[in-house]
């Protein structure tokens, strides 16, 4: 058939819908659940997102929305656990206390002084306007997990021989850390939170992404050689306590 004779037919992929806020009863409780279609999801799914303090429901965009929603009703009781276990959101407030690299520190709000931030035994001075606080203090942390980080980075990566493209620092959700096959290598801000063996750790992980990019027996070695101490302290820290370090500034 010839092309003049022919009928040629486009399907435009299905739009994905906005996310829908959800409200599941539950022993004389609401609990609130974001409900997301995904085009790579093949079955109805929750999630915890520690970070927004929230359920994901994900579902693929062909199930009914009943079904889904059916879904997460029967998972009423993994929701509402799930929801008290969150940690309790730690806003950067004057007189809150947070975390650097593990050891606690006293936020001290300074309105008589314009435009800084220091760190005085263990207390961390945010000066300007109280508005102005929760970023200024967040660029400084930024900053201060940068001034550890990269030469840890750069250390490790020179006792492996692997070039290092570029390094960021992202508030991400859902990984401390990942490694992309251009050596590009990104880490989550809140690991200044963490203990200064937790980072290594880190480090020591996506740096051995730079030799083998899997989690192979070989790339655990790696990592193992990289790391300062034993992995397994760190690793057990962070599934202790990685939620928490989430809850910081939010």
């Amino acid at each position: 058939m010839s092309l003049s004779g022919a009928v040629l037919r486009f399907v435009l992929p299905k739009a994905v819908p906005e996310p829908e806020q959800l409200s599941i009863a539950h022993a004389g409780d609401i609990l609130p659940v974001t409900f997301v279609r995904s085009r790579r999801a093949r079955r109805a799914s929750l999630r915890v997102d520690a970070a927004l303090r929230r359920i994901v429901l994900t579902a693929p965009l062909r199930m009914a929305r009943g079904t889904a929603i059916d879904f997460a009703h029967a998972q009423a009781g993994w929701i509402a656990a799930r929801l008290k276990r969150l940690p309790v959101a730690r806003p950067f407030v004057d007189g809150a206390e947070l975390p650097l690299f593990g050891a606690p520190h006293r936020i001290r709000h300074r309105g008589d002084v314009r435009g800084t931030v220091w760190r005085d035994g263990n207390e961390i001075h945010v000066a300007g306007q109280p508005e102005h606080l929760p970023r200024r203090l967040r660029d400084w942390l930024t900053a201060e997990l940068r001034g550890h980080l990269v030469p840890l980075v750069h250390e490790k990566a020179a006792r492996v021989d692997r070039p290092v493209k570029r390094i960021t620092l992202r508030d991400s959700r859902s990984r401390w850390g990942s490694c992309g096959s251009d050596a590009t290598l990104s880490f989550s801000w809140r690991l200044v939170f963490a203990p200064p063996d937790v980072v290594d750790y880190l480090v020591a992980h996506e740096v051995a992404h730079l030799v083998h990019l899997n989690h192979s027996q070989r790339f655990w070695a790696v990592a193992r050689g990289l790391c300062d101490g034993p992995i397994e302290i760190p690793q057990a820290w962070l599934k202790r306590n990685g939620e928490a370090l989430l809850q910081y500034g939010v």
